[in-house]
């Protein structure tokens, strides 16, 4: 994925996203990767709201491509009820204990 890149490819503003997706095909035009689980979106969630905290609309711009934002907004509601995310009063979702 990376050696696509370095010939020539503009890097997306997602690539940490990218870079724990899976790789099925790439060449120098394409790369055509796996979408995440359930599990594995929660966990690029968790990653994104460590560095800050986002509306949906936020996290919907950085995973463009990658998830919809009906399967965010699932994963995001799951996180809360399990205690790992908050819903701050702005709308936005922070890292339990980084708000």
């Amino acid at each position: 994925m990376s050696e696509t890149r370095k010939r020539g490819r503009k890097a997306p503003q997602n690539n940490d996203v990218e870079d724990k997706l899976k790789v099925v095909y790439s060449d120098k035009d394409v790369v055509v990767m796996t979408a995440p689980n359930e599990e594995e979106l929660k966990q690029i969630l968790l990653d994104l709201l460590n560095e800050k905290s986002m509306n949906l609309k936020e996290l919907h711009s950085k995973l463009s491509g990658i998830a919809s934002e009906d399967k965010i907004r699932r994963a995001l509601n799951d996180l809360v009820e399990k205690g790992k995310l908050t819903l701050l009063d702005d709308g936005k979702y922070a890292k339990m204990g980084t708000e």
